[in-house]
Parts: C-alpha cells; sequence; structure tokens
C-alpha cells in the first residue's frame, strides 16, 4: 500500500463512510456539543441537585457505560456497522429523553440517563472506527480516521459555542438545548443507519492470514491508559493550575480550550498525513516524547510566577495539543492494523475501554496530584507518560503485522472479498472459454 502524501477531499469523504456518513458525524457533533459541556448545569441548574451528587452521577455514568464495551465489540464482530453507530446515537436519544422527563430534586432518573449517555458515547468510538476500517484500507484508514475526529472535534465546538451563547437564558434555556441535542442525536442516527454498511466476517478464509487470535496488547492498552490523560489537560489540569496556582484570570483557560479544539481541527489530517511516511509506533512514541516534554514545559511555566506564568502555560499548550494530535492520530490507526479481522470489534473495543478508563480516573488523579505542588502534578504526568512511550517500541510479534509505510502485511478481510470475487469470475471465465471454444465477449 503506498503511502498517502496528499489530501484528495472527495476520496477522503468515501474513505470515511461516504457524504450521508459525514454529515451525521457533524449533526451528531454538534448535538453532543450543546449538552456534553454543561450536563453538571443542567443537574445543578434545573433538576436543583446537588453539584456533588451530581458529579457522582455523571462518573457512575461513565465508569458503568464502560461495561457495554465487550458486547459492543462481540456485535460488530458479528458483522455489524452502520447498524452499531446508529444505536450509539439512539441510546444517547433515550437519555435525553429522560434527562427531559427527570423531576427537580431526584437524582436516580438523572443517574440512569447520564448512564444511557455514557453508554453512547463509550460505544461510538469503537463503532466508527470499525465502520471506517471497513470502507478504508492502509494508510487511508489513517487519514479517514483522523478526519473524523477533525469533524467531530469541529462539530463540538460549534456546539458548545452556541449552547454558551444560549445560556444566559438560564434553566430554561438548557431544557431548550437537551431537546435540540436529543433531536440531532436523532437525526444523525437516522443518517447513519441508511448508510446500510455491514461486514461479512465469514468471508475470510484461515489461510488468508488474517485468523490469528487477538492480540494480546497489554501493555498498549496500559500505556493507553496514561496517553489518555493528555485528553483531559486543557479541560480539566490547565484550568485547575491556572486558576488556584498561578492565580490567573478563567480567560486564560478558555482561551486554551479554543486553541486547542482549533489546533485538532485544522492540524489532525495533515499531521496524520505527514506522518505516513514512518511505522504508527514511531509516531506513538514520538507522541508521548512530545507530551511528556509539554508537561516538563508546564513545569518550568509555573515556576515564572503570577505575571508570566499563564502566557507560558498557553505557549507550552500548543506543544501537548501537537502531541495529542500524534497520539490520535495514529493509536486507533495501530489497533485497526494489528488486529485479526475477525475480531477486530473486540479488539477495538479493549481498546476504547483503556482510553474510557483513562478519562474517567484522570480528573481524580490530576486533582489528588495538584495540591501536591506542580512538580508532583507534572514531573508524575511526564515519567509516565515517557514509560508508557517505550511500550511503543516495535516487537517481533508486531514486525509481521505493521512495516514500515504503514502497509498491512497480508490481505485484508474486504480485500479477501475482492480476491474471492475475481477468483470466482475467474473460474466462470475459463468455464465459458472451455464450452464455446472462444473468449468470451
Amino acid at each position: 500500500m503506498p503511502t498517502t502524501t496528499k489530501i484528495r477531499p472527495r476520496a477522503l469523504v468515501r474513505a470515511t463512510g461516504g457524504p450521508r456518513y459525514a454529515v451525521a458525524l457533524v449533526v451528531d457533533a454538534l448535538g453532543t456539543g450543546l449538552l456534553r459541556p454543561f450536563l453538571l448545569l443542567y443537574g445543578v441548574m434545573v433538576l436543583r441537585l446537588s453539584a456533588p451528587a451530581t458529579g457522582v452521577a455523571m462518573t457512575a455514568g461513565v465508569v458503568v457505560g464502560l461495561m457495554c464495551m465487550p458486547a459492543v465489540g462481540r456485535w460488530l464482530d458479528r458483522g455489524a456497522r452502520s447498524t452499531v453507530v446508529a444505536a450509539s446515537m439512539l441510546v444517547r436519544v433515550l437519555g435525553v429523553v429522560l434527562l427531559l422527563a427527570t423531576p427537580a430534586g431526584y437524582v436516580w432518573p438523572f443517574a440512569a440517563a447520564a448512564l444511557l449517555l455514557g453508554i453512547g458515547n463509550q460505544a461510538w468510538p469503537a463503532a466508527h472506527a470499525a465502520l471506517v476500517a471497513t470502507v478504508a484500507h492502509g494508510r487511508e484508514r489513517d487519514t479517514a480516521l483522523a478526519a473524523g475526529r477533525a469533524l467531530r472535534n469541529a462539530g463540538m465546538g460549534v456546539g458548545a459555542l452556541l449552547a454558551t451563547v444560549c445560556l444566559a437564558g438560564g434553566a430554561t434555556a438548557l431544557q431548550a438545548l437537551a431537546a435540540v441535542t436529543g433531536l440531532a442525536y436523532l437525526t444523525a442516527a437516522a443518517l447513519a443507519w441508511s448508510v446500510r454498511l455491514r461486514a461479512d466476517p465469514a468471508a475470510v478464509p484461515p489461510e488468508g492470514g488474517d485468523d490469528g487470535p487477538p492480540p494480546r496488547m497489554r501493555a498498549l492498552l496500559a500505556a493507553n491508559v496514561v496517553y489518555a490523560f493528555c485528553l483531559n489537560v486543557p479541560e480539566i489540569a490547565l484550568p485547575l493550575v491556572l486558576v488556584t496556582q498561578l492565580h490567573a484570570s478563567p480567560v486564560w483557560s478558555a482561551a486554551i480550550f479554543v486553541a486547542n479544539t482549533v489546533l485538532v481541527v485544522t492540524l489532525q489530517v495533515p499531521l496524520t498525513v505527514l506522518m505516513a511516511r514512518f511505522p504508527r509506533r514511531t509516531v506513538l512514541a514520538l507522541a508521548g516524547v512530545v507530551l511528556a516534554a509539554s508537561y516538563l514545559g508546564f513545569l518550568a511555566a509555573m515556576s515564572l510566577g503570577h505575571g508570566w506564568g499563564a502566557p507560558a502555560v498557553a505557549v507550552v499548550s500548543v506543544v501537548c495539543t501537537l502531541g495529542e494530535i500524534l497520539y490520535a492520530g495514529s493509536a486507533t490507526a495501530l489497533v485497526t492494523a494489528v488486529a485479526p479481522a475477525h475480531v477486530l470489534g473486540r479488539t477495538l473495543a479493549r481498546f476504547e475501554l483503556s482510553t474510557g478508563f483513562g478519562l474517567a480516573v484522570s480528573p481524580a488523579v490530576i486533582t489528588a496530584l495538584a495540591p501536591l505542588g506542580p512538580a508532583a502534578l507534572w514531573g508524575t504526568l511526564a515519567g509516565a507518560t515517557l514509560v508508557s512511550a517505550s511500550a511503543f517500541a516495535p516487537s517481533a510479534a508486531d514486525q509481521g503485522r505493521e512495516i514500515p509505510g504503514g502497509a498491512r502485511v497480508g490481505p485484508g478481510p474486504y480485500a479477501v472479498v475482492r480476491s474471492r470475487s475475481a477468483a470466482i469470475a475467474r473460474r466462470r471465465a475459463s468455464s465459458l472459454r472451455g464450452s464455446s471454444g472462444r473468449r468470451p465477449s
């Protein structure tokens, strides 16, 4: 498979799942941006719940939602693709409906709604990655996954901006945002389901080189838990240290978050294409080094104190975002490249389970380390990330599955389908030539 060297928009849309699926991604992301960042405020302002009770309910929803991943993986391995994506969106529709129906002061219905939203949010990444892996191969798949992430971040950013503008309306505005979110999820689910994409796991013969056992990936999954912390640094770690330790204006936190979103949207695809000349494991190891360097940069910036500390943190956050982009552009792509086709769903589910676990525990870890001082927070994160980066050093077991340049050894499942069809066509043509004595027209 030749390395991708340029971005072709039409081919990229096809590799991402087609125009309807791309629209589904944008609509779903808009809906997510409208409500997801303000779910805590909904519990406090609309349902009049205490902040601790709301936070515990939301955390429980995310953690329990992770338990659905094994079932999602098995469903994907039976060949479902667009149906699983649509189901992840419909589950969130049910969550929004339950949220709107929850009476003020009742925490358990809110917890159930958070659980449904959590299930949908956890199931979507694995289902989306499996769908893209069905229609794209090699480095084209990497670029398609990167494009999907860029689209999703753009949609969520616009949605969050619209929601921020509407928050002046108070509780009534939050209820309206929740209703619009439910409609967006429903529309996105209908668009995703209309793609009607399904894989045929039985199409891969044992001799196709794709019938091996599921990759163990223990070191990779453990490293991914630590890598996933970088996704919460702009949202949790930086606002926490800027406000409580540097006593800076919250405007700095908002500016860093906006800059992070813009950089991901604009650079995710170009950087993924640029890094396609290197093995995915090398890129992931580089991402770990860049992230660790940014954490040490935050440590140095904190020593500057109140005057220059906040601007320095903002500058270093750009380096952190570049590390995040390198990580996000290669991690899922590596998993799809090394996973045997018949267990692709379960392998992706395990990977997303590790990501979700990292995202779930990172707020508690960050908030526990921050009061101990900058060295405890940023030094620990830098050390753990560097150790995790060593897990992505190429091993003998994986060298047979991923070679430099990103080509996958052995035919993939859908290449096997095509080769089987070609073989059948050749046999039919040979039969016709034998019976008629001439080549068929």
